[in-house]
């Protein structure tokens, strides 16, 4: 029976394999006395491979058969043949899910609502109503040290935190990542803080490093990592809080760390004002308006209300007052001035302000200048009276400015005079007059004037250069309109005299007196009338000139003649100068030359008693200076045979 099975089921196979659909003989079994009978019929064959086709599942290992009944889902799992029942409404074969030692998915019966967690490594097969949520599954979370999760659980609402070093983690069902992602921890450096806000209670907290920072489950980054404020010893911040309107200054050295409500007005730190010992610093507290002084030497650090008054650097340098400085003070509660001048570096109190700092005003003897009181009273001072040499300018006084005409025609009057000069001095001017004939002149000149009297001429002009040269010129324009042009021309300095008469007394009554007045210079204000005359003026000069250069001439050939002469004696006298000197110097050279040979020869009668040896001797030395002497120059020597003793020998 068993032979006849194995068969069959290897006859199915081969059908399957030549005609690709499952065709199965009808097999009939009867048993009988002496074992198994296999009966098959031709419409037994046409059934079984219907059957074969529409009712038979093979089940793989890895698959699952999912079958719809009419009143129920039926899941088989493989490796199976199954045989379809006749009446099914669906039937399809799914592959079970495989799950890596790194995965999960969320399992949820759709009958009950339940989920489930399913966890590798295995092969996953699906209950009957089971079904994969989202479709797909997980990769397990695993977090290093520095990273933490944050997993809300949407059926309670409750979020847990879980925080490095873990692996395999696995939320549960109805856990979901609260961040979508892996949050990494806040690495805060030592000198770095955060500000974290917690949901749940409203709550602002600063965090400072060194540490990692992981987010609790209410807990929001409110302000990222910021580095925090470094002050040196010699710089401050003022820090204002916004919740209760306090405001602190902080002072270096040291790290600033906010608090959740602080921040830092302007949002930098400031330089504390270095004073020296000769500086100070002017502050207002804005609270109570009260000034204060500051004074040096130290680091001053204004408070959180204080206000640096006016300079931009914060100090002012304390005013030196010596022989020649001075300060007028003002006190700024009553308003009173004073005039400090005792020596010292000069630092008004917190109620007091410099209202100028003023030099020591210095007379020379010939100076005077005038200074007008509170009381409008002038006050004048001389340099030669020795109480008024120097002095300070009282407080509510200063020193008059007298404004004076310029120019040679005196057009402008922007001349300010503060010390008067009462030496005499000149003054050029410039005006035009006509000529008794009506020709217009321009006449240039030189007034010589001094100021004898300030205080009469401060009373009665307010403009003195300007009167002096008006006065002038309204004197000249007379006299020159009672002349002719010629007349003019030969006599223009008596007219210049006639001008400045000593009778006339307006100089006087203005403290000023005139010593001279004089025409330097005139020409013709019409330009055919200046060119006649310069025409003649060119002639007179020619003719002056002519003369000048024939007696030029004749002196310089006098000098010329005069010259050789001189230059002849010289010659005569240099040459008997250089014959003389020539023969001294001969007669020098020999008795030299003479008083050498003289003591070679008696230096050498002792040991060589022939003369005619020392002299030989002498001559041999005298050729050896020769050949010293040609030696240092570029020629040759030639040698006689006589001179070097030079034999010649010949052997056999």
């Amino acid at each position: 029976m068993a032979e006849i099975v194995e068969k069959t089921k290897t006859l199915a196979c081969l059908a399957m394999s030549t005609v690709g659909e499952l065709i199965l003989a009808p097999i009939s079994l009867l048993k009988s006395g002496s074992g198994v009978v296999l009966i098959t019929t031709a419409a037994g064959t046409l059934g079984l491979a219907y059957l074969a086709k529409n009712r038979i599942k093979l089940i793989g290992k890895d698959e699952q058969l999912f079958l719809e009944t009419a009143t129920e889902l039926k899941i088989v799992n493989g490796p199976r043949i199954y045989a379809l029942p006749i009446v099914h409404k669906s039937a399809e074969i799914k592959k079970a899910v495989t799950l890596t030692a790194v995965q999960y998915c969320i399992v949820v019966n759709e009958l009950t609502g339940v989920k489930r967690i399913e966890k590798g490594p295995q092969l996953l097969y699906l209950k009957a109503y089971d079904k994969i949520l989202e479709g797909t599954k997980h990769e397990v979370i695993s977090l290093t040290k520095n990273e933490y999760i944050r997993l809300k659980d949407h059926a309670t609402g409750k979020i847990r935190v879980i925080l490095g070093e873990k692996a395999n983690i696995i939320p549960e069902p109805t856990e979901k990542l609260y961040d979508g992602r892996k949050m990494n921890s806040i690495d805060l450096k030592s000198n770095q803080y955060c500000v974290i806000s917690d949901r749940e209670t409203g709550q602002l907290r600063t965090e400072r490093g060194e540490k990692l920072i992981y987010l609790g489950a209410f807990k929001e980054m409110h302000k990222n990592p910021t580095t925090a404020i470094i002050l040196k010893k010699n710089e401050y911040c003022t820090i204002e809080n916004s919740k209760t309107g306090e405001k602190r200054v902080e002072q270096g050295e040291q790290l600033i760390f906010p608090e959740p409500y602080e921040t830092i007005i302007g949002n930098r730190k400031h330089a504390a004002i270095d004073l020296r010992s000769f500086e100070y610093s002017k502050i207002i507290d804005k609270r109570t308006g009260k000034l204060r002084t500051e004074r040096g030497e130290k680091l001053v650090f204004p408070g959180a209300f204080d206000e640096i008054v006016e300079k931009t650097t914060g100090k002012y340098e304390a005013t030196a007052i010596d022989e020649d400085t001075a300060v007028i003070v003002r006190n700024t509660r009553d308003g009173q001035q004073r005039l400090v001048t005792e020596k010292q570096r000069f630092v008004p109190d917190d109620d007091e302000e410099i209202v100028e700092v003023t030099k020591l005003t210095k007379l020379a003897d010939y100076e005077a200048c005038i200074v007008r009181g509170k009381d409008g009273q002038d006050q004048f001072y001389y340099g030669k009276n020795e109480d008024q040499r120097t002095f300070f300018t009282p407080p509510y006084s200063e020193i008059v400015q007298l404004c004076w005409s310029r120019g040679r025609r005196r057009e402008r009057r922007d001349l300010y005079i503060s010390k008067i000069d009462l030496r005499p001095q000149f003054m050029s001017f410039e005006f035009n007059c006509r000529t008794s004939d009506n020709v217009e002149l321009i006449l240039e000149g030189t007034l010589f004037w001094e100021i004898v009297d300030p205080e009469k001429m401060f009373k009665l002009t307010g403009n003195t250069t300007g009167d002096v040269c008006s006065h002038a010129r309204s004197e000249f324009i007379q006299s020159v309109s009672k002349v002719s042009l010629q007349g003019f021309m030969q006599d223009f300095n008596q007219i210049a005299a006639s001008a400045h008469r000593e009778e006339d007394d307006f100089y006087s009554k203005r403290g000023c007196k005139i010593h001279s007045l004089e025409v330097t210079g005139y020409n013709c204000a019409d330009s055919t009338t200046s060119k006649v005359l310069g025409q003649i003026i060119q002639e007179t000069t020619n003719r002056m000139n002519r003369l000048q250069c024939q007696e030029s001439e004749s002196e310089v050939k006098l000098q010329k003649i005069k010259g050789q002469i001189e230059e002849e004696n010289a010659r005569k006298k240099l040459l008997t100068i250089q014959t003389e000197n020539s023969n001294e110097e001969a007669a020098c050279v020999g008795l030299s030359e003479a008083e050498k040979v003289k003591r070679f020869l008696e230096e050498l009668e002792d040991k060589v008693p022939n003369l005619e040896t020392r002299i030989a001797l002498w001559k041999t030395l005298r050729k050896t200076d020769a050949l010293a002497v040609v030696g240092d120059k570029n020629s040759r020597v030639f040698f006689t045979p006589n001179d070097v003793n030079l034999s010649i020998k010949s052997e056999d």
